[in-house]
């Protein structure tokens, strides 16, 4: 069982506001925050480079602990700067041709539809999105269905998209890819930390995330997950550094064999002992009893947002996420915002160009409130942040 009383006392952030924005960057633990000034002592003391040789096994332990999150292995893991930088590098990696077919959902990820748009006005792919069921979340059987009659050279889910609380049927998806051998990119920036993320179910070829959210590590570190069936064939990024290959010739270069081929050299290690510290720090208190304490959070907060009069939840699909977003007539979500920021209670704002399709869906043409709750929050803190929003919007 999470013990709720521990986690509170390793994070000192809650003694200074209620944080409710996890979804964007979480309060970090304290022996995350240590794990990072300890090491930028050390290089103020010895120097970087030196800093990070005496560090060396410490720095290496990160792509151990990010395998165990998602039952992998080190070696199919690359550090990245963040969860963009990491799909970029994964999208980079594809040999993409005039006619080619992107698949993907009418939630993913706005900096991810941008990169699909920039695909097919530079090399002519074609963007196509797979229907949605009515009940909310991209429709399997028609996932299917475009899988047979597309033959997409990529198809591309996000697990939690930023904007609904829907969580998507990635492991559904992934095994019609595995069936019909098509290249699988899962967005996991908002469900690792959040929910089990397990790789070998997902059947994934790639899969990104960021350290800053759910995970509760370091704003400036991501991770890209690359599948052994993408390192044999040799996939590598479009530009490769001195660290991802070597100059083997004038005119040729090998590729490290494992995801680290994925990587650049220079590296804020600071950051990446950090981020390995928030890794090991979720493994310990559990993913599975993080994921049911936030599903007793949200349906809490859930129903007692769904009385307050005024109020709107945009959320939708058969499974809830720990994001959850609101809509009010009374306020906008700025004025909401800044109210709830005035009593040092932190919300974050979903706009409308974060999630064109989904909010045009819906007749939002405006931002919206996104609440996001994680496991170190308590009952107490909801009825705070529900009492307020009452007050703000009478």
């Amino acid at each position: 069982m999470l013990d709720l009383a521990t986690v509170r006392v390793d994070t000192p952030g809650v003694q200074h506001v209620i944080h409710f924005n996890n979804a964007g960057a979480s309060l970090m633990p304290q022996s995350v925050i240590d794990a990072m000034t300890n090491h930028i002592a050390l290089e103020a003391q010895i120097g970087g480079y030196e800093a990070a040789a005496q560090q060396k096994d410490a720095i290496q332990a990160f792509y151990s602990a990010t395998a165990s999150l998602l039952n992998t292995t080190a070696d199919n893991i690359a550090a990245t700067a963040n969860a963009t930088d990491a799909y970029a590098r994964a999208l980079s990696a594809i040999p993409f041709q005039q006619g080619d077919v992107i698949l993907t959902t009418t939630n993913d990820y706005v900096s991810n539809q941008i990169a699909f748009l920039s695909l097919q006005k530079r090399f002519g792919v074609e963007v196509v999105r797979a229907a949605d069921e009515a009940s909310g979340g991209v429709s399997v059987s028609d996932m299917a269905d475009k899988i047979k009659s597309l033959r997409p050279r990529l198809v591309a889910v996000t697990h939690v998209p930023t904007n609904s609380g829907l969580v998507q049927p990635v492991e559904a998806v992934g095994q019609l890819c595995r069936e019909h051998d098509v290249l699988y990119l899962v967005d996991a920036c908002q469900s690792v930390g959040q929910l089990p993320v397990d790789v070998r179910q997902i059947h994934c070829d790639f899969l990104t995330a960021t350290c800053r959210k759910f995970l509760r590590g370091p704003r400036g570190m991501g991770f890209l997950y690359v599948s052994d069936n993408v390192l044999s064939a040799n996939m590598a990024p479009l530009f490769v550094d001195l660290h991802g290959a070597s100059w083997a010739s004038a005119d040729t270069f090998e590729l490290e064999p494992t995801a680290k081929r994925f990587e650049d050299w220079e590296f804020p290690y600071a950051l990446v002992l950090g981020a390995a510290e928030a890794h090991r720090y979720a493994l310990a208190v559990g993913v599975a009893a993080i994921a049911e304490r936030n599903l007793q959070l949200c349906k809490t907060l859930r129903t007692q947002l769904a009385l307050v009069p005024g109020v709107r939840l945009l959320d939708e699909g058969d499974q809830l996420s720990s994001i959850i977003i609101l809509y009010s007539e009374r306020k906008s979500a700025e004025e909401i915002k800044a109210a709830l920021s005035a009593e040092h209670i932190n919300v974050s704002i979903s706009p409308h160009g974060a999630a064109i399709l989904d909010f045009d869906r819906k007749g939002m043409l405006t931002a919206a409130i996104r609440i996001s709750p994680h496991y170190f929050n308590t009952d107490e803190e909801i009825t705070t942040l529900v009492t307020t929003l009452k007050r703000i919007l009478a």
